[in-house]
C-alpha cells in the first residue's frame, strides 16, 4: 500500500511526543508499505533529520510556513474565525494546494494524517480514504491549563478550550478512521459515536531504552521532557518549589535533575545547588541511568507520558500522578506509585530513596509491565489494520459506482 502522512511537525529530532508517535509509526509502517511523507514546518529542517527518515519514505516533502503568514493566520483565527488558534497557526490556503498535489502526484492509497491540527488542509481531500489521529484530547488539556493561567489570559484559554471542543467534534465525520492514544483521551472527545474512534497506543523501542547496570547514580530524583510545553513547565515547578523542600528535610542531599529541550525562562529560574537544569540531552538515557527514581507527578495535560514508558523500560522505580497514570493504566504499588500532592510525592520518593530493596522491586514490576504492554510493533499493526480495511472498503464502493 502507499500511504501519505501529514504531519504538522517534522518527526525528527524526537523531542516532542508527536514526534516519537510519528516516528515509529513511520518506521514500522514502512516494512510492509512505501510511505509518502508531508511535513509543515516553521522552522529550517536539517539535513540530518530528514536523513533519519530517508530508509523509511519513498518521498518526503517538506512545506515551510513564514513567521509572517502565521502571524496573519492567527490574527484571522482570532477576528474572523471560529478555528481553534492551534488550527489556524498552521493553516495556509497555498500549502494546502501543495499538499493536495503532492498526495496525488504519489498516488497514495491511503492518507494518515496526525493531530486536528491539520485536519483543515485535508479534510475535503476525496482522493483516498484517510485516517485522522487525534493522539491527545487537546481541549480536554486546554481545559486543565486553564487552573494554572494568569488571570489576564484566562479568557483566551477558555476560548481556544470551547473551539477546540467544537473542532474535536465536527471534524469526526470528514475521516474513515480516528484513532486516540488512551481510553481516556477518547472519552473526553465529545462525539455520540466516540466508541469508535480507535484506541492505537504508544510504544517504547525497548532496544534503545533498556536497563543498564553498574552505572553511578548522580541524582536522586529525575524528571524529563520537552521543558517548554506548560504541563512539563508546570510539572518541573510543583517539583522544584514544593516537593524538592519536603524531601531535603529527610534527604538533604538529595538531588533533582531536570532533564529536557528547550527549557523556558520560568525552568532555567529553578537552577540551583541541588536541582539541575539540563537542556537537550543527546542521549537521554544517560539521564535515566545516573538517576535513581523517576517522578513524573503531571498535574495539566493529556495523552500517555512518553517519558514514563522510557523510564519504567530502563528499569526506573517511578512516582506519577492519578491523571498521567489514567493513560498509562499501570497498577499503584505494584508497576508504580501513584502520588497527587506535594506531602505524597514526597513521602513516596523518600521511601524509594530510602528502601533500596522496595526501588528495585517496584522498578522490575514496572519494568515487566511495559514489556508486556507497549510495544511499537504491535501498536502500529493495529494502525495498519485500520488502513486495510478502510481501503477494501473503499476499493468495493467504487466498483460499486
Amino acid at each position: 500500500m502507499r500511504i501519505g502522512v501529514l504531519l504538522l511537525r517534522f518527526p525528527y529530532p524526537l523531542e516532542k511526543g508527536d514526534k516519537l508517535r510519528a516516528f515509529h509509526q513511520i518506521r514500522c509502517l514502512s516494512e510492509n508499505h512505501e510511505i509518502f511523507l508531508c511535513a509543515i514546518s516553521a522552522k529550517k529542517v536539517d539535513q540530518k533529520a530528514i536523513d533519519e527518515l530517508q530508509p523509511y519514505c519513498k518521498a518526503i516533502k517538506i512545506i515551510h510556513l513564514s513567521k509572517a503568514s502565521i502571524l496573519i493566520n492567527v490574527l484571522y483565527g482570532l477576528v474572523f474565525s471560529r478555528l481553534p488558534l492551534q488550527v489556524a497557526y498552521f493553516f495556509n490556503r497555498k500549502a494546502k494546494k501543495r499538499i493536495h498535489r503532492f498526495f496525488e502526484a504519489s498516488q497514495i492509497d491511503h492518507l494518515y494524517c496526525q493531530l486536528i491540527r491539520v485536519a483543515e488542509y485535508v479534510k475535503d481531500y476525496e482522493h483516498a480514504p484517510k485516517t485522522l489521529d487525534y493522539m491527545d484530547a487537546l481541549s480536554r488539556g486546554m481545559v486543565r491549563r486553564t487552573e494554572s493561567t494568569p488571570f489576564y489570559l484566562k479568557p483566551f484559554v477558555k476560548i481556544e478550550a470551547t473551539r477546540l471542543k467544537r473542532y474535536e467534534h465536527f471534524i469526526f465525520s470528514d475521516f474513515e478512521h480516528l484513532t486516540i492514544i488512551s481510553e481516556q483521551d477518547r472519552k473526553f472527545i465529545i462525539h455520540a459515536q466516540n466508541s469508535k474512534i480507535s484506541i492505537i497506543r504508544n510504544g517504547v523501542d525497548q532496544h534503545y531504552f533498556k536497563p543498564v547496570e553498574n552505572v553511578v547514580k548522580e541524582y536522586e530524583l529525575l524528571f524529563t521532557g520537552n521543558m517548554s510545553y506548560p504541563p512539563n513547565v508546570d510539572c518541573a515547578e510543583f517539583l522544584a518549589n514544593e516537593v524538592m523542600p519536603l524531601v531535603w528535610k529527610k534527604l538533604p542531599q538529595a538531588k533533582l535533575a531536570i532533564a529536557g529541550a528547550t527549557p523556558s525562562a520560568r525552568v532555567k529560574s529553578l537552577q540551583a545547588d541541588r536541582i539541575m537544569i539540563t537542556g537537550w540531552v543527546d542521549d537521554m538515557r544517560k539521564m535515566y541511568g545516573s538517576s535513581k527514581v523517576f517522578v513524573a507527578p503531571m498535574r495539566i495535560g493529556s495523552g500517555l507520558q512518553n517519558k514514563l514508558l522510557e523510564a519504567m523500560a530502563m528499569k526506573l522505580a517511578c512516582i506519577t500522578s492519578p491523571l498521567a497514570n489514567n493513560a498509562l493504566k499501570a497498577i499503584d504499588g505494584k508497576d508504580i506509585l501513584i502520588a497527587e500532592d506535594a506531602t505524597s510525592v514526597s513521602q513516596q520518593a523518600v521511601r524509594l530513596l530510602n528502601d533500596e530493596s522496595y526501588a528495585n522491586t517496584l522498578a522490575t514490576q514496572g519494568f515487566q509491565f511495559i514489556s508486556s504492554n507497549y510495544d511499537w510493533k504491535s501498536s502500529t499493526t493495529q494502525l495498519e489494520a485500520l488502513f486495510l480495511a478502510s481501503n477494501q472498503n473503499h476499493g468495493r464502493i467504487k466498483a460499486a459506482d
